[in-house]
C-alpha cells in the first residue's frame, strides 16, 4: 500500500482548504484510512478517520469544521477543512489501518504517506 498526500498550502485564518491522499495497492475489504497531523515539537495526533464501512471518527477539536471522505472508488481520501485557525498549522499525514473500526490512534496504522504541510496565518 502506498499513500501520497497533496493539496496543502498556506491559508488565512477563517479560510478553507481540502487536502487529498491517493491510495494505491488497497486490496483489503476491511480497512480504515485516517488523517493525522504533527506540528513541530508536538506529538502526532489523530484528526479524522473513515472505515470501509463508511463510519467516521473525528477529534473533538475539529468536529463540525473538518469532513473526511473518500471517492466512490476508494482510491482517494479527502479532508475538507473549514474555519481554519492558526493552531491547526502542521504537517498532515494520511495513513491506513487494517481495522474496520475508524480509530485516531496512530499505532493502529501501518502505512503512512509523506505528509503535506498546512499553514494557517492569523
Amino acid at each position: 500500500v502506498q499513500l501520497g498526500e497533496s493539496g496543502g498550502g498556506s491559508v488565512q485564518s477563517g479560510g478553507s482548504l481540502r487536502i487529498s491522499c491517493v491510495v494505491s495497492g488497497l486490496t483489503d475489504s476491511d480497512y480504515s484510512l485516517g488523517w493525522f497531523r504533527q506540528a513541530p515539537g508536538n506529538k502526532r495526533e489523530g484528526v479524522a478517520a473513515i472505515a470501509s464501512t463508511g463510519r467516521t471518527a473525528y477529534a473533538d477539536s475539529v468536529k463540525g469544521r473538518f469532513t473526511i471522505s473518500q471517492d466512490n472508488g476508494g482510491n482517494t481520501l479527502y479532508l475538507q477543512m473549514n474555519s481554519l485557525k492558526p493552531e491547526v498549522t502542521a504537517m498532515y499525514y494520511c495513513a491506513k489501518s487494517a481495522f474496520f473500526i475508524p480509530t485516531l490512534v496512530s499505532n493502529e496504522y501501518l502505512y503512512w504517506g509523506q505528509g503535506t504541510q498546512v499553514t494557517v496565518s492569523s
